[in-house]
């Protein structure tokens, strides 16, 4: 949001200095990005008049001009096809830097003609990108005087950033009401008479979609004179890097930088019938003023007259209906319109327009007449003619809301004692009215009508706080309990940090993506829950809160193969969101690996990526985050999006600690990504925390002085009994001597029963006591034997 010092001064009262009033806006949280003082860089620039214009004796293009500058009379020579004797331009003498071509002006010698300074086009001033000629100054321009003071331009550009919920400082006077507030001024009146109308229009107004427009205000200006704006106004619209236009639609940009307050401008001769405001329809295209043509959709909003659409409402105009210097009849209008859907029309045909940046975050319902009136004079004032009694459809939208404020909570909220007094003007003065006050003091508020963001008690005591200083809050120490210190991280914090460190060991690069994701695509991972599709999302493909991360990693993923990366491992620490509640998401460590497991050599053969990589990943993290990974189970009922026959689920008992597996060849398909690509998802929130045990501390490694010794197994089982329940069946035979087992060997074939297998098992047992004898190994591996027939209903291999 742009705005010039003498801009903001038509609106606040102040005797501020520039830079306090910088430092003012910025307090109040009305970031200022930066100050530009045109006049510093214009300085050497004077206003010129050109006494003679010569042909340049060797150059049929190029003139010689002897140029009068207030002072002295100096040689020129010019390109300018405009260049000609009682011209009056802006001249830049020897020495000056011109901006818009960035260079710096010498004494030079042109075809054999000494040529002093130039004679500067508005791209050379950097006030336009026109340059096929040399400014063009009126008669009465006066010769010798600094050409930013004639044009205005030694007026302060500020330039501030709104937060997307100050639509009301997105005009000029809500910021002076902010200052105002604030104590660096007194905001002066806006004159809000209304104009009378001279006749009844000719146009009427109807709302068909009351849901995308509740609102339309409307009035016919007849016998109008469509020229060039008075300089005040092209002075104004300059300075903020608008381009003036005309007359008409310079009023309208005036007001909606002026008030927030867009408006739109119809050549009332194009328009057949009268004003309709609908939805568009199937098939519906609309030629903008910005020399595009764009397909509508029956969800965006049209004002149509009786043929045809005209504009987009709240975006963009039509051209077929533009204000040109020929219009003599033009009609006006001032609507409000749903920001949810001008927000959404804006982003799918990529329109940034100055209405829809305001309109989308919500202007002031109660000022649509009163932002009409405005236009009303001016229009009358500037082009003549004669305006018509208004046209009103639909009603203003109810925006009265009392709210409830106890000025304790000021000091309890925000640490720092506000007399009541103050509190009550800062309110007033931000546009509150105090309804009424109860018994126990607290006082009954109604927030205005274009601070829509005020919804509570706590945005009241923000704004009390805001305009009284933030930096009036005093510093207090925190209370130190103990002189030792505390950790600052609790056990589920740190298992973040663990799991980052654990993958980024392993050779996973870290990614960090949206938390939403495209419909279609949250479909493929279960799809989305009730409450989880955005209303008003920051792009048409991110409108649902992500299921699970793996979406956008696998997406990730097929962009660096896109670009010659087919090769790599990603992951992220965040959260999935199964419903919209606290216990409604997870704290998820996921990645992918894509394409091989391991990178191209010559002494060692390449290898696609597997499940077991993506367990070997899981697996890592649960044990950096202190999972009992001994105890785990695996079981195949992993979600969807993995291969039925190449996925498994780690679990807890019944807790799901993780998931892992190839990821389905039908969503690489659909999401256009090449396999095989594997991943997991490990739940950190559903690892159970360490229990706090007393006594003495025991080692984490207990080494033996003993010799382990080795046993092999084969049994035969079903071919559907899982490797992992032999395993866990071993290692529980005797939990003090079995240290380690591991498969070695899986049979199936001749000399086993049809629907059998044979799975071998190596043991390694660890005594630390002392060494074992013969009938004790012999007595440890009947246990075993026996432990894994129980498990399994298998039996020892012959």
């Amino acid at each position: 949001m742009k705005f010039t010092l003498s801009w903001l001064k038509d609106h606040l009262e102040t005797d501020a200095t520039l830079d306090q009033i910088v430092e003012k806006l910025t307090a109040l949280g009305l970031e200022v990005e930066g100050v530009e003082d045109r006049s510093k860089e214009l300085k050497p620039f004077r206003v010129a008049h050109v006494v003679s214009a010569e042909k340049h004796p060797d150059a049929d293009k190029l003139r010689v001009l002897v140029v009068d500058t207030g002072t002295e009379k100096l040689q020129v020579v010019c390109g300018a096809p405009n260049a000609r004797a009682g011209l009056k331009g802006v001249f830049a003498p020897e020495g000056a830097y011109i901006p818009g071509s960035d260079i710096t002006l010498k004494k030079g010698v042109i075809r054999g003609v000494e040529s002093n300074g130039m004679m500067c086009s508005e791209r050379e001033l950097k006030l336009s990108e026109e340059h096929n000629g040399i400014i063009e100054l009126p008669e009465d321009a006066p010769v010798g005087v600094a050409y930013a003071d004639y044009a205005g331009l030694g007026d302060p550009v500020i330039d501030i950033s709104l937060t997307p919920d100050r639509a009301d400082c997105a005009g000029v006077r809500g910021i002076a009401r902010d200052l105002a507030a604030a104590g660096l001024g007194r905001l002066k009146p806006l004159a809000a008479e209304p104009v009378k109308g001279a006749f009844a229009s000719p146009f009427g107004v109807t709302i068909e979609a009351p849901d995308a427009c509740p609102m339309y205000v409307g009035r016919y200006f007849r016998g109008v004179k469509n020229g060039p704006s008075p300089k005040w106004l092209h002075d104004k619209l300059v300075a903020i890097g608008l381009r003036p236009i005309s007359a008409l639609v310079d009023i309208t940009n005036f007001i909606t930088f002026d008030l927030s307050r867009p408006l739109h401008a119809f050549d009332a001769d194009k328009v057949k019938g009268g004003i309709v405001v609908r939805l568009a329809r199937e098939g519906e295209t609309l030629a903008a003023l910005n020399g595009k043509e764009y397909p509508l959709d029956t969800g965006m909003t049209v004002i149509a007259d009786h043929e045809r659409a005209e504009a987009l409402g709240g975006i963009i105009g039509g051209e077929a209906s533009g204000c040109t210097e020929t219009t003599v009849n033009v009609f006006l209008e001032a609507a409000i319109f749903d920001t949810v859907r001008t927000a959404q029309t804006g982003r799918k045909l990529g329109i940034e327009s100055d209405a829809r940046y305001r309109l989308e975050r919500g202007v002031d319902p109660a000022a649509v007449v009163s932002g009409m009136e405005r236009a009303t004079r001016l229009i009358l004032e500037i082009c003549g003619g004669a305006a018509s009694d208004l046209v009103i459809a639909g009603e203003e939208p109810q925006w009265r809301r009392t709210l409830t404020l106890r000025p304790g909570r000021v000091a309890a909220l925000g640490g720092v004692e506000v007399p009541r007094d103050a509190q009550t003007r800062i309110l007033i003065d931000l546009g509150c009215e105090i309804v009424g006050e109860d018994a126990d003091g607290t006082l009954r508020v109604v927030p205005p009508s274009w601070r829509a963001d005020i919804h509570g008690e706590a945005d009241l005591v923000e704004e009390v706080l805001r305009i009284h200083g933030f930096d009036a809050i005093p510093a207090t120490p925190l209370p130190r309990d103990s002189v030792l210190t505390r950790p600052a991280l609790s056990t589920k914090q740190r298992r973040v940090g663990l799991a980052k460190r654990t993958l980024a060991v392993r050779g996973l690069s870290e990614a960090v993506t949206w938390s939403f994701m495209a419909g279609p695509v949250a479909a493929l991972f279960g799809g989305v829950g009730e409450g989880l599709t955005l209303v008003n999302p920051i792009s048409a493909d991110l409108d649902v809160m992500r299921p699970s991360i793996l979406g956008n990693l696998i997406q990730a993923a097929g962009r660096n193969a896109d670009r010659g990366h087919a090769d790599v491992g990603l992951f992220e620490v965040g959260p999935a969101f199964r419903k919209p509640s606290p216990d409604g998401q997870d704290l998820v460590a996921a990645g992918i690996r894509a394409g091989n497991a391991v990178p191209r050599h010559w002494a060692e053969k390449a290898r696609g990526v597997d499940a077991f990589d993506a367990k070997a990943d899981a697996m890592a993290v649960l044990e950096a985050a202190g999972a009992p990974v001994t105890n785990l189970q695996v079981t195949t009922d992993a979600p969807g999006w993995y291969h039925p026959g190449r996925s498994g689920v780690l679990r807890l008992g019944p807790t799901v600690m993780a998931r892992f597996g190839e990821i389905h060849p039908t969503v690489l398909a659909t999401l256009g990504v090449k396999g095989p690509v594997v991943g997991f998802e490990v739940f950190l929130d559903a690892i159970p925390l360490p229990k706090k045990k007393g006594g003495t501390a025991r080692p984490l490694v207990q080494l033996s002085p003993f010799q382990p010794l080795e046993r092999d197994f084969a049994f035969v089982v079903g071919q559907d009994v899982e490797a992992d329940k032999l395993i866990r069946a071993a290692k529980g035979a005797d939990k003090a001597l079995v240290k380690d087992v591991t498969v070695f060997d899986v049979y199936q074939g001749t000399n086993l029963e049809e629907g059998k297998k044979s799975v071998a098992l190596s043991v390694t047992l660890q005594p630390t006591e002392r060494t074992l004898t013969e009938p004790e190994i012999e007595a440890i591996g009947q246990k075993i034997v026996a432990a894994v027939a129980k498990a399994t209903g298998g039996s020892l291999r012959t």
